[in-house]
């Protein structure tokens, strides 16, 4: 049987996926230091009010309160034996948000990284790792989640961790990585050492991409990266909303419904399938990146240039791949149809 997420990537050309979780939450009331998964179970209505917010504006899919149900994120707060249950009630909220969306909504189960660094570099085991993503894809599971969708991770070491335990649980899943060191996750991996890696799994994802990062551009930057690489397999982009600022006690993101609009378009004709935001990113910009990806037809896949005239610079000269690579991106070209 097909799963939802494939089934709507083999009849559009596009999917808008949601905005940001955290930022969201914080706007909400969310107190520094306090689990966010925690208001699965305190405050479901916000939950549900998340989720929703990313359906009225126009998101195909959305992701479950579920970032840190694991149990070494969660025993920060005391609940390390409590990742499965909560990371189980933020499916079942999100399951019945979908469900009443009157349209094709997909629940993509949250799982974000371990917050450890696994062996050789690190202490943490593999077979730990393994047995806390399993944890809580079994809950996001029993919950009603559509896919698995691994996020901001850094380590090719802990992705690999993940896909197996997703393959014990048995449900598809998409991954994306976060790029913000000069082009590199923060553990030194290239957009093109993603893309061979995901190849060597023995149950590779649906798509992979990137997310989060240092902003727009250096985001469309790794996305020209991989569609350089010539995979067939559906790209990722969900870019924060413009630079983090410090602003009376809070952080605020300086990204525009109409910068992040031209994001997704630009996104679009690099080569990727599913657009969103992450950081930031809230239903006013997901209601505008909807408009643009509906109305203004597809381009030449984009320059460095012409990103960073539209978007803004790069943070760093290097998008990690070295010189062949850069002017590889730099030379564009037409985006495969």
């Amino acid at each position: 049987m097909t799963d939802a997420l494939s089934k709507l990537l083999s009849e559009r050309d596009w999917l808008l996926a949601d905005g940001a979780t955290g930022t969201t939450l914080f706007d909400m009331g969310l107190a520094a230091g306090e689990a966010p998964e925690t208001w699965n179970e305190t405050h479901p209505d916000r939950i549900r009010a998340l989720y929703q917010g990313a359906v009225e504006a126009g998101s195909d899919m959305f992701l479950t309160n579920s970032f840190g149900a694991n149990a070494a994120r969660l025993k920060l707060h005391g609940a390390e034996r409590r990742a499965r249950e909560l990371a189980r009630r933020a499916a079942e909220l999100g399951r019945e948000v979908a469900d009443a969306a009157g349209r094709p909504v997909v629940v993509a189960g949250s799982v974000g990284p371990t917050g450890e660094i696994l062996e050789p570099v690190g202490s943490l085991a593999h077979a730990l790792a393994v047995e806390m993503f399993e944890e809580a894809a079994t809950g996001l599971r029993e919950g009603g989640a559509d896919v698995l969708w691994l996020e901001t991770i850094s380590a090719p070491e802990e992705f690999r961790a993940a896909a197996e335990a997703f393959e014990r649980v048995g449900m598809p899943w998409c991954g994306t990585m976060s790029f913000d060191t000069a082009g590199r996750t923060m553990m030194g991996l290239t957009s093109a050492g993603l893309g061979r890696l995901v190849e060597t799994l023995p149950n590779p994802p649906i798509a992979f991409g990137a997310n989060c990062g240092t902003g727009a551009s250096d985001l469309l930057r790794t996305l020209l990266g991989f569609a350089a690489s010539g995979t067939e397999r559906p790209i990722v982009a969900k870019a924060n909303a413009g630079i983090p600022r410090f602003v009376d006690g809070h952080i605020h993101y300086d990204g525009t419904p109409e910068l992040m609009a031209d994001y997704a378009v630009m996104a679009r004709d690099a080569g990727a399938r599913i657009i969103g935001g992450c950081c930031g990113t809230t239903p006013a910009h997901l209601r505008a990146m909807r408009a643009a990806l509906e109305t203004r037809p597809a381009a030449q896949r984009p320059t460095l240039e012409q990103i960073a005239d539209r978007l803004g610079g790069f943070s760093s000269e290097s998008d990690g791949l070295g010189e062949d690579g850069a002017a590889r991106l730099r030379r564009g070209g037409r985006r495969r149809s």
